[in-house]
């Protein structure tokens, strides 16, 4: 069927999952379970001093991230737990909104990578939970999550509106956590020599008290 219908790889494993999933095959999560990031990988996070850096579990939820990526996006580890999945926060706190430069089309993927999570975890409850509250609170998760799309993104670009620093664009990579499965670590870069480059160093300036960087 995969076949058939011209499927790419990650449309065809969501397949898969779902086909699973109705076998009864399906992996079932209860729902106190809890992810955790090893002790090593937070040295690892914070060890990125200038670049943001995440490790994003099920649900879309940050595990894990150091202090310039809480500066760069919002600080979730502050949030309650059930507050920290990246959907959650794009689409029901206004900050997002501003802070994404390109909102919509950011939104639209997470709402892809959430759908995906679901063919992988059919019988999770806090998913479910998850996307009941969005559902009832955005009508524009509502559309875009009955279209069925899922995404995996691997690498790309990402912009930003940043209070303190203005507008600039990151280069991102995903990668898995090997040992821990759904957990994928994301760094955060810039052009060499860019006006983003500079502006991401003036952010990890004012984060240890510096203030912005001179200007060569």
């Amino acid at each position: 069927m995969a076949k058939a219908l011209e499927l790419d790889e990650t449309a065809a494993g969501h397949l898969f999952n779902l086909a699973r999933s109705v076998s009864g095959s399906g992996r079932n999560i209860p729902s106190s379970s809890i992810q955790r990031v090893r002790p090593s990988l937070h040295q690892l996070l914070d060890s990125f001093t200038g670049h943001p850096a995440f490790i994003r579990g099920r649900r879309t939820e940050v595990l894990g991230m150091n202090a310039l990526a809480a500066s760069l996006l919002t600080d979730f580890l502050a949030k309650p737990v059930r507050h920290r999945s990246l959907i959650r926060w794009a689409f029901l706190d206004p900050e997002a909104r501003q802070r994404y430069a390109d909102w919509e089309q950011i939104a639209a993927s997470m709402v892809g990578t959430l759908r995906l999570d679901a063919g992988r975890h059919p019988h999770d409850p806090l998913l479910a939970q998850l996307v009941g509250e969005l559902s009832m609170n955005s009508e524009e998760f509502r559309t875009w999550w009955a279209d069925h799309r899922v995404v995996e993104r691997r690498d790309g670009i990402k912009r930003f509106n940043h209070p303190q620093v203005g507008y600039l664009e990151v280069n991102y990579e995903a990668l898995d956590v090997t040992g821990a499965p759904d957990q994928t670590l994301f760094i955060y870069t810039t052009d060499p020599g860019s006006d983003s480059e500079a502006k991401l160093r003036d952010l990890a300036a004012l984060l240890n008290g510096q203030g912005p960087a001179p200007e060569a």
